[in-house]
């Protein structure tokens, strides 16, 4: 089972998720954990290769975690945010490259 790397406040931004989105988020994350797929992504390569979105809908909202699995031996968590709009907003692309950049070093 690979071990979760939260990078930057994606931990924090989980954590402040109403509960039934909270719930789900970490279902999902567990069994991306067991090298399995989560129920509903989809790939993300506009922030890089291998980068994948895990679409959450709950009666509380949308929301998306954003990982990747393909560097080490780790899942790393790159961002997670309540989604408002249809398309992922440039500021929550550009908090993903941000931080998948750095763990690429």
């Amino acid at each position: 089972m690979k071990e979760i790397q939260w990078e930057g406040s994606s931990k924090d931004d989980v954590r402040a998720f109403p509960l039934d989105a909270r719930m789900d988020a970490g279902y999902q994350l567990d069994k991306v954990q067991r090298g399995k797929d989560p129920d509903k992504w989809k790939p993300m390569s506009t922030i890089g290769p291998g980068v994948r979105e895990v679409i959450l809908r709950e009666d509380s909202g949308a929301f998306r975690v954003l990982y990747i699995t393909n560097i080490g031996d780790r899942v790393h968590v790159l961002h997670a945010f309540q989604k408002k709009t249809q398309q992922t907003s440039e500021q929550d692309k550009r908090i993903a490259r941000a931080r998948l950049k750095v763990i690429k070093r």
